[in-house]
């Protein structure tokens, strides 16, 4: 029986026994695939940037850096729908294998022809596009590989795997570029990636209810689009948790982008302390997925949430004025901490709490404002930054991101959302 179409209750699926995720096998190889998808996702992004930086002045570099939140935009609620039609496993499959083979080949033709802002811009294009339809999948995936009770250490796992890619993904990057220019930095990317299909395709995945996958093939993709809005719209703790992920996230992407780079330039502290602003953020975000990933599930996790998002947006908007650098790092770190748990707790109770017919749905709703609208904004905080300073946009993003934390408390289902034991 393939993979995608193991039983949903019987006692060889995943999850079936209770087996703590740390020690599923199940799990681990998903891990390892995932893991090796984004420090591949890590170093292309360099790689982008650089080679873009090379071929063209920085101005040019940022629009072929920012082009593909565009198509991800526009595209991600339509991947929703195609991951829950075709079940998460397999769309992350042929994403990844897409996205290796865009690596590849742009690597060839960088070899032959030498850096060109057109091949960059199509190729930014390709890896948004799919990103459209990997991000929802890929967000889904762990409610199918495990029990509901194992969700939450599972999503601090996946902390952990985005915080390891980025701290090994631009070493690597590096190192691709010193040994074989762009060329050798996509191909090293595409290589990464590559590595996390055969892992996901030995990932066993649990299956629908037959009358659900009936009549999901009847219904055509406009109406499953509809019919996932409506059910998130309706849905007493989704609805409302929707909205506090996108209020955090809008207030969230814009400081700790390019926001903090200009709050650099303007206190002197270079691009040195810039690196070691992220790595206190790194820091604490890791501290917090590893903690989730360890406790397995954490009580009270709605209110838990709310607080954790009003305690991070509090110490967003103090970040600008921290007097010297140590106190940013420090600032930087409870940061990380307190919006590493929210982001986690989050995400385990948007895949416990939704319908498994409907989670690529669910999790495009929810990552549309944080993966393809906020990046686009990043140019209005940059000019903001440049018309008030680096103070009042801090605080003002703070104000958008608090509101989530609001929104969580104040909504009386979502506030007393538990996750499952």
């Amino acid at each position: 029986m393939p993979a995608e179409q193991l039983p949903l209750e019987t006692s060889g699926s995943p999850g079936a026994h209770g087996t703590p995720a740390h020690r599923d096998g199940n799990v681990l190889r998903w891990l390892a695939a995932y893991t090796a998808s984004m420090v591949g996702d890590s170093v292309f992004s360099l790689a982008l940037a650089w080679t873009a930086v090379q071929a063209g002045t920085p101005a040019q570099a940022g629009i072929v850096t920012a082009v593909g939140a565009v198509p991800r935009a526009l595209l991600m609620l339509g991947g929703g729908v195609v991951a829950d039609r075709f079940g998460p496993r397999r769309v992350v499959v042929v994403s990844d294998a897409v996205r290796c083979a865009a690596a590849l080949a742009a690597a060839a033709l960088l070899h032959l022809t030498g850096p060109g802002l057109w091949l960059l811009a199509v190729l930014a294009l390709v890896f948004g596009a799919v990103d459209a339809v990997f991000v929802p999948a890929v967000s889904a995936l762990p409610a199918r590989i495990t029990g509901p009770g194992q969700l939450a250490r599972v999503q601090g796992l996946r902390g952990l795997a985005i915080r390891f890619a980025g701290v090994v993904g631009a070493p690597l990057g590096g190192l691709g570029v010193a040994l074989g220019r762009s060329a050798g930095a996509f191909a090293l990317a595409g290589l990464l990636i590559a590595g996390s299909v055969p892992l996901l395709m030995c990932v066993r995945t649990r299956e629908l209810p037959q009358d659900e996958v009936a009549a999901r093939g009847r219904a055509t993709p406009w109406r499953d689009l509809r019919d996932g809005l409506r059910y998130v719209r309706g849905h007493r703790v989704l609805a409302p948790l929707v909205l506090a992920i996108a209020l955090g996230d809008l207030g969230f992407v814009g400081p700790l982008n390019v926001g903090l780079a200009l709050l650099a330039d303007e206190r002197g502290w270079g691009a040195e302390g810039v690196g070691w602003v992220l790595a206190g953020f790194g820091t604490g975000a890791g501290i917090a997925a590893l903690a989730l990933a360890v406790r397995g599930r954490l009580p009270h996790a709605g209110r838990l949430t709310g607080l954790a998002v009003l305690g991070g947006s509090a110490a967003i908007g103090a970040l600008a004025r921290m007097p010297d650098l140590p106190a940013a790092v420090g600032t930087a770190l409870l940061v990380g901490l307190l919006t590493g748990l929210s982001g986690a707790l989050c995400g385990a109770l948007l895949n416990s709490l939704a319908d498994p017919a409907y989670l690529g749905r669910v999790n495009a709703v929810a990552g549309i404002v944080s993966l393809g609208v906020a990046p686009l904004g990043l140019p209005l905080s940059a000019a903001a930054v440049g018309a008030w300073g680096a103070g009042p946009v801090f605080l003002a993003s703070a104000a958008v991101c608090g509101l989530g934390g609001l929104v969580a408390l104040a909504v009386p289902a979502l506030r007393r959302a538990e996750l499952p034991h």
